[in-house]
């Protein structure tokens, strides 16, 4: 399982249009080329780090097994360690779970 991050208008978006291109804060995948994702360890720190005066959150629970774009674990940047990248469109059936943290 890999976890994204996402507001309520956001995720409306991507529900009407049948899949999500958010790929994070105020960033679309045209924009970025993925969509940043976390693992179980990692969601909690950037929630802390990039989202701490968001006051809706929902957190996107994603099984990589049913995406049909590629899913790259990988250290870019200044990251601290490697995080997981979907790169494409993330499908509705590939939404197991819509967790609202705030």
């Amino acid at each position: 399982m890999i976890f994204h991050l996402t507001d309520p208008d956001r995720w409306a978006q991507s529900l009407a249009a049948g899949e999500h291109t958010g790929s994070s804060r105020g960033v679309e995948l045209a924009d970025e080329g993925f969509i940043h994702c976390s693992t179980a360890a990692q969601w909690p720190v950037t929630v802390d780090r990039f989202y701490a005066d968001v006051d809706a959150l929902l957190l996107l629970h994603i099984d990589e097994a049913l995406l049909d774009v590629p899913l790259v674990i990988e250290q870019l940047g200044e990251a601290p360690e490697p995080f997981p990248h979907v790169y494409g469109p993330i499908p509705m059936a590939a939404v197991v779970e819509v967790e609202r943290l705030r």
